[in-house]
């Protein structure tokens, strides 16, 4: 069984994800840490907006793996690397390249062949997994989203103010929406999923018993 989580940034797809597929006993796929790893690799590589050739050349000799609550950019643990706000202002160098995002589509096909999985990103319902048997999309309000992102930053030391956190979220939905494959868009199938003034527990429970509700269905005769 696959499920799908899609919405925009800020709105909690990684934590709620990861903690439904604990629940589940599902494997987790983080997509947008997999398009962090391309970022701050081109990054590393001094590679900008105007190196798109060169970004996907980069993005198909690297090795993006998970283990556990790591991400691994070949086999270097990135985790903390890829949160920062260096790497949050230029992941659309990776997301906005067809071909690294055809790339990173394929890798996540590969990961969930077979699996039970939680998956999260932007295109998981509509583009990478059109037939997931469920799909949720989660939104949060534009400033309690900024608000979560700003104090997850502030909590490791990040020197960002909260106007900048806002400003480059309001660019990358823009870009989100805006992008020609992949772009965010809630697919017909999914479920909406307001996340304002819950707590994590309380979004994860309501997904919870949506996917309960779909796994009766596919299984009732």
């Amino acid at each position: 069984m696959i499920v799908a989580i899609d919405g925009p940034a800020g709105a909690g797809k990684s934590s709620i994800a990861r903690r439904l597929a604990e629940r589940l006993s599902f494997a987790f796929l983080d997509t947008g840490a997999m398009y962090r790893a391309v970022a701050l690799a081109a990054l590393r590589a001094g590679l900008g907006p105007d190196h798109t050739d060169a970004i996907a050349r980069l993005a198909s000799e690297l090795i993006i793996d998970f283990d556990g609550e790591h991400t691994l950019l070949n086999g270097e643990d990135v985790s903390a690397a890829i949160r920062t706000s260096e790497v949050s202002a230029a992941v659309h160098v990776a997301a906005d390249n067809l071909a690294v995002r055809q790339r990173l589509v394929d890798l996540q096909r590969q990961i969930a062949s077979g699996r039970d999985i939680v998956t999260e990103g932007r295109d998981q319902g509509t583009v990478a997994f059109p037939a997931a048997e469920c799909k949720i999309f989660l939104t949060a309000g534009r400033k309690e989203r900024a608000r979560r992102r700003y104090e997850e930053l502030a909590s490791r030391g990040d020197p960002i103010s909260f106007d900048e956190v806002l400003a480059q979220q309001d660019e990358r939905d823009c870009r989100d929406a805006a992008r020609p494959v992949g772009a965010l868009i809630k697919a017909a199938d999914a479920v909406e999923v307001p996340t304002d003034g819950l707590t994590l527990d309380e979004v994860v429970e309501k997904i919870l018993r949506l996917v309960m509700q779909t796994s009766n269905s596919e299984s009732a005769p």
